[in-house]
């Protein structure tokens, strides 16, 4: 299939050609004719599936063609982030650069002023988070009474974020004859009992699992003692040239502030991002990220998604994230648009349980290495024995409980034990 077989309006079939694109990906030829058709849609993607395009573009296809009269949207995608909702304005002004409508974003962090001023004036479609459009849909400033599409993008996100009683609140302030795309990465049941209550009788689309995902990224662990161990490690893997630029993930706001300190002090052109800065100071980081002035990104999971940034060779998981599908999201930053990319995560021995989950889930097994002098001393339990992993049961093993040869003794010997080195270095992790 070609974009041109989906007989589009001649101005966005126009701007698609500008863009370069022919072929749609496999989610874009699935998803567009099926909202096109005016059905609801559960569609299950990964990020990197050009899934923003797939609704994106049957949304400007709606708006192509004359609409009721009214100051109120017609289009309305809530998104997450602040982050994914400037990317999906992005897709808007690119598909729609030929067309003759107005639409705008609504995110928190940004001038109340300004979005006053936009929703005074009639807007074809805004992109949302849930939590600014609620202020203002509860003080009067914003009518959904005009929404003929509704597009929850990153919709497990969005629950995960607690935004549940939001996106109900703000469906529910839309029409009950509304058009509802629902795109999210996982299907579980809190996600099912949402498009039950806002969805009827859509179609549905599954396409890519995250066992399928992510081929072209070669993943990495290293087994790390404590926090010292873990510096040394990754001040010796950000000397490798071929890092043209990576995403650093941290745990919290704070560890990314310091550790994006640390990187800048040592000479790097590093930056921090999370959730704590300003939507200014965030769109700041990302421009300087795009234009090549900060090589090294220290984030939060707040960068895990929807973060579309092409050149980024590296993923370095500085902490282990405690949800296995965040670490799907994560290190799905590089690999993009065709590229390779190098995954790497630390892993210390109270990380076991979280590593397990996260192979369970991916279906992968990824091996553990070692750097040349930074050999780790702690083990790792093997799954399933040792309780805690304290004590009995525990051995150098690769992810997936391989055995491990050679790191930290004598070729083909087992690293050293030390229950009470073991338990203290766990403490320092947490």
């Amino acid at each position: 299939m070609s974009f041109a077989e989906l007989n589009l309006h001649a101005s966005i079939q126009k701007a698609i050609s500008v863009c370069g694109y022919a072929t749609p990906t496999p989610i874009q030829a699935e998803a567009i004719p099926q909202a096109l058709s005016g059905r609801d849609l559960i569609a299950s993607a990964q990020t990197g599936t050009g899934k923003t395009a797939a609704f994106i573009i049957p949304a400007l296809e709606r708006l192509a063609k004359p609409g009721p009269a009214g100051i109120g949207p017609r289009v309305l995608v809530l998104t997450p982030t602040r982050e994914l909702a400037a990317q999906v304005a992005d897709s808007v002004a690119r598909y729609g650069r030929f067309l003759r409508m107005r639409y705008g974003s609504i995110v928190g962090g940004m001038p109340y002023p300004d979005q006053v001023r936009l929703l005074r004036q009639p807007v074809d479609l805004i992109v949302a988070t849930p939590g600014r459009l609620i202020d203002h849909l509860e003080r009067g400033r914003i009518d959904l009474s005009r929404v003929e599409l509704l597009v929850l993008d990153e919709a497990d996100r969005m629950l995960d974020m607690g935004f549940t009683d939001a996106v109900d609140q703000i469906a529910a302030a839309t029409p009950k004859k509304r058009q509802t795309l629902l795109f999210t990465a996982t299907m579980d049941d809190p996600m099912a009992r949402l498009a039950g209550r806002l969805l009827k009788e859509p179609s549905r689309i599954a396409i890519s699992s995250p066992k399928e995902n992510h081929d072209s990224i070669e993943q990495r662990m290293h087994l790390t003692d404590n926090l010292g161990h873990k510096h040394k490690m990754l001040h010796h893997l950000l000397e490798d040239p071929t890092i043209t630029q990576a995403i650093i993930f941290s745990a919290t706001k704070r560890d990314a502030d310091t550790l994006a300190r640390d990187l800048y002090d040592r000479g790097l052109s590093a930056a921090a991002l999370h959730g704590d800065m300003t939507q200014g100071a965030r769109t700041r980081t990302l421009t300087n990220l795009r234009r090549g002035k900060v090589r090294f990104l220290v984030a939060t999971d707040v960068a895990a998604r929807g973060l579309d940034i092409n050149g980024i060779s590296h993923v370095i998981n500085f902490d282990l994230p405690r949800a296995a599908e965040d670490y799907v999201h994560r290190i799905g930053r590089t690999g993009r648009a065709g590229a390779t990319g190098v995954a790497i995560s630390f892993v210390s021995p109270a990380d076991a349980v979280y590593l397990q989950r996260i192979q369970r889930y991916t279906g992968q097994t990824v091996q553990m290495h070692t750097i040349p002098g930074l050999e780790p001393v702690s083990t790792l339990p093997v799954p399933g024995r040792g309780g805690n992993g304290a004590g009995k049961g525990r051995r150098p093993f690769a992810a997936g409980g391989q055995r491990r040869q050679g790191a930290g003794a004598g070729k083909g010997g087992a690293a050293p034990k030390s229950k009470s080195g073991y338990q203290q270095r766990g403490r320092s992790q947490r």
